[in-house]
């Protein structure tokens, strides 16, 4: 069910009070203008604080700057003329006892009249006395229908007959903007050329990268790492390759559902991380990701909200990646109520939405301390696929050494000896492994000359890994691991386990 229709039910079933979260003020005015044109003898009221009601000349200023008035006059119109109501920002007042107490009122009289309040504002706030009288809608932003639709008419206005490539690139490029951002984009580039071109498809993406960040939730990362970047984890490279095109609309017609995502469950810097990076950019997907903590605000509700804003982004910015670093420092103990069990609404919210999301949003989350995770997380469902990404074996940590010192010394890797660097860093991580040739680099550049292998040997060294200060915890997700609990993301697991035994 879209927008429109939920609304028109909302007001045909005659819900007093509906709260809107929108940032497109006028354009969600004129979407319940349009839902309330096709109800019949509906009239549509809209009020603001600074020039009162101002859409009848019967009415025309009146409530101005008067909150209180604004309700008085819903409440004594004829039950005979019905109208649906539009308050701006009017939350803003609900801590006044004086307005607390009409809405409820209101709430109750309303009930058996044709009579609807909309409150719409860009976040929800709501006392904890008035929950349970309004009902919550979420404006979607716009979808690609609506943007195709705009570009099609400014494109006209200039006599311009665009190519189905730039309108497509353009529709893909302004997913999850606002109309009023795409407008501002499109009119910007026309009025600099006269026309729209190619190269306006990154002034599209340079607004969205800005509108981004002024959420404050949700980063746009950019991407360079490819899959051959990974040194090692076979099996979990070749079940990414093998859903390369997955979000075509060829995959679609096969039948094929959108991949919901996958967790990467391990030890710190084994490259779940950089495994993320890699898969946005062999999909050729944008890479957004999420800082969990973000979430949690200090008021009482807006926690939930800017779930529900995170999750409408990502969505309308589909086909992408959501990474989710660390995910389980951020739900760890989400069943505690310590926090008035925000943590928990919050974790039950975003599960719900992993398991029913039809949305083309691949998430691929990372964790390393499994037993922090709320088994709710691992049921099956909520992600296409589970791996264990462990230490390295030796013939892996010899393909790490081999990505790196082709980036470092293309032209001298002949002079590194891998195969013995391999062999004389066991238990290092792919991390350690990048550190160990930092260190070395510094050695033979405070000595004025190229690192050799002595180098990086005396740095290995000089490291203590991860698997000798924290045994006790890798051995215990390696046996988690080998029990099944988890498909393996390197093919020689097994030799690896009985290194650290």
């Amino acid at each position: 069910m879209g927008f429109g229709e939920e609304l028109s039910l909302l007001i045909r079933a005659c819900y007093p009070l509906i709260f809107i979260t929108s940032t497109e003020e006028e354009r969600l005015e004129e979407t319940i203008k349009s839902v309330t044109k096709n109800l019949n003898n509906r009239n549509t009221y809209i009020w603001d604080f600074v020039d009162g009601y101002g859409d009848n000349p019967n009415n025309q200023g009146f409530g101005k700057r008067n909150p209180l008035q604004a309700l008085e006059f819903i409440a004594k119109l004829p039950a005979s003329n019905p109208g649906v109501f539009v308050l701006r920002d009017f939350q803003r007042f609900f801590e006044d006892i004086s307005i607390s107490r009409q809405i409820r009122n209101l709430a109750r009289s309303l009930k058996s009249q044709s009579k609807n309040i909309i409150v719409i504002a860009p976040e929800v706030k709501i006392p904890e006395e008035l929950r349970e009288v309004f009902t919550i809608l979420d404006f979607p932003l716009p979808n690609k229908e609506e943007i195709k639709q705009e570009i099609s008419q400014l494109a006209a206005a200039t006599a311009q007959v665009l190519d189905n490539k730039l309108i497509n690139d353009l529709v893909l490029s302004a997913q999850g903007l606002s109309m009023m951002r795409i407008r501002r984009v499109l009119t910007r580039a026309i009025a600099s050329n006269g026309q729209l071109l190619p190269e306006d498809v990154e002034l599209m993406l340079d607004e969205k990268r800005q509108s981004i960040r002024q959420t404050q939730i949700l980063d746009f990362y950019p991407v360079k790492e490819t899959i051959s970047d990974i040194g090692g984890l076979d099996n979990l490279k070749d079940w990414l390759l093998r859903r390369g095109g997955a979000f075509s609309e060829k995959a679609r017609a096969y039948g094929l559902p959108n991949p919901k995502g996958l967790m990467m469950v391990g030890i710190q810097g084994t490259g779940k991380s950089l495994t993320a990076k890699a898969i946005a950019h062999n999909w050729h997907l944008p890479l957004l990701r999420l800082d969990v903590g973000r979430l949690f605000a200090g008021l009482v509700g807006e926690s939930e909200s800017r779930t529900r804003q995170m999750i409408n982004l990502a969505e309308a910015l589909s086909p992408c990646v959501l990474w989710i670093d660390e995910i389980d420092k951020a739900f760890a103990g989400s069943g505690a109520q310590g926090d008035g069990g925000t943590t928990a609404r919050v974790f039950g919210t975003f599960i719900t939405w992993l398991a029913e999301k039809k949305s083309s949003v691949f998430v691929v989350a990372t964790a390393n301390n499994i037993q922090a995770l709320p088994p709710e997380m691992l049921r099956k469902g909520r992600f296409d696929e589970i791996f264990f990404v462990g230490l390295p074996s030796q013939d892996e940590r010899a393909a790490i050494f081999n990505v790196h010192l082709n980036k470092l010394r293309p032209h001298n890797l002949r002079n590194y000896d891998i195969s013995r660097l391999a062999y004389e860093t066991p238990d290092f991580s792919g991390a350690e492994i990048e550190q160990t040739l930092v260190e070395a680099m510094h050695i033979g550049f405070s000595q004025n000359r190229d690192f050799t292998n002595d180098d990086i040997l005396e740095s290995a060294s000089q490291i203590i890994p991860l698997a000798k200060t924290a045994q006790e915890q890798i051995q215990f997700l390696q046996d988690w691991a080998a029990a099944g609990k988890a498909r393996l993301a390197s093919r020689n697991l097994g030799s690896r386990s009985n290194d650290l035994n």
